[in-house]
């Protein structure tokens, strides 16, 4: 079983389809364990689509902990990234909105992020706010707790205007960039539940 987004075009057509990366193992102390990689199989690649001639980025939930993705849909071309996550009530109220607005800055684009809010079986608690950040890391707008839609206009001019002030992509020097070896250990070990 994969965590997949798909993207349907008006006529109905699957024009996308992404499987989530990054499988929510994690120990909340205290609160709970969750041991996503127990039911789920990650994907293995990334996705980006075309919607109303806008290059858009592909990622869900989990996936918002880990910037490199970000970046990397970022250089692919991604003027936004759609995220549909169900974050927990804990995790949430804490980093749910500073981790999307950090992603938009980050790359200079849209993040667009429905959530789920309220309980599911078997009695966890998800936070809700969707949201739209704007590649300044100003949030166009949120959902209210309880059932609802946010939406906002994506401006292509916005994207490129901050992408020129701000020019962090442009600016990178990947030369001088080196994964230390401890971060392949890091990679391949499990937490122990």
């Amino acid at each position: 079983m994969y965590n997949t987004t798909v993207v349907i075009d008006p006529t109905g057509e699957i024009i996308a389809r992404y499987s989530k990366i990054h499988m929510y193992d994690v120990v909340l102390d205290g609160v709970a364990t969750y041991q996503e990689s127990a039911a789920v199989t990650p994907g293995n690649e990334t996705a980006i689509t075309e919607i109303d001639g806008i290059p858009v980025g592909l990622t869900i939930c989990y996936d918002l902990r880990f910037p490199e993705l970000f970046r990397i849909l970022a250089l692919k071309g991604a003027q936004a990234i759609v995220l549909p996550g169900a974050f927990t009530l804990m995790t949430g109220k804490d980093h749910w909105e500073t981790l999307i607005r950090a992603r938009a800055i980050e790359n200079g684009l849209y993040m667009i992020a429905p959530a789920p809010w309220g309980t599911h079986p078997p009695g966890n608690w998800c936070y809700g706010r969707s949201m739209v950040v704007d590649p300044w890391g100003t949030v166009l707008t949120t959902a209210a707790d309880g059932v609802g839609i946010a939406y906002a206009t994506v401006d292509r001019s916005r994207i490129a205007t901050v992408r020129r002030q701000v020019p962090s992509l442009a600016n990178r020097c990947p030369e001088a960039y080196t994964w230390p070896e401890e971060s392949k250990s890091l990679a391949t070990s499990r937490l122990a539940f």
